[in-house]
């Protein structure tokens, strides 16, 4: 996993799943570190500092508009 930097932190595995499916969408390769011990004691997400995405530092870029895009678009409110 040399390369990989840190793109995103998530404090819950479920907010992880809409991401995983839009990087695997785009062919994306990337980990989630800590999402194991998260998913099975939440309470760690404080001491392991958060969910880490990871991703290979050449896709960087198209994972922050990735993030940045879902964060903009509205089409995930609840009504």
């Amino acid at each position: 996993m040399e390369n990989f930097v840190t793109v995103a932190v998530f404090n819950y595995q479920h907010e992880t799943l809409i991401i995983k499916n839009l990087l695997e969408q785009e062919g994306i390769a990337y980990f989630f570190e800590n999402e194991t011990i998260v998913g099975i004691d939440p309470f760690a997400t404080i001491a392991y500092g958060g969910i880490k995405l990871k991703v290979h530092q050449n896709d960087e870029e198209a994972v922050k508009e990735i993030l940045k895009k879902l964060n903009e678009d509205d089409h995930l409110k609840i009504v």
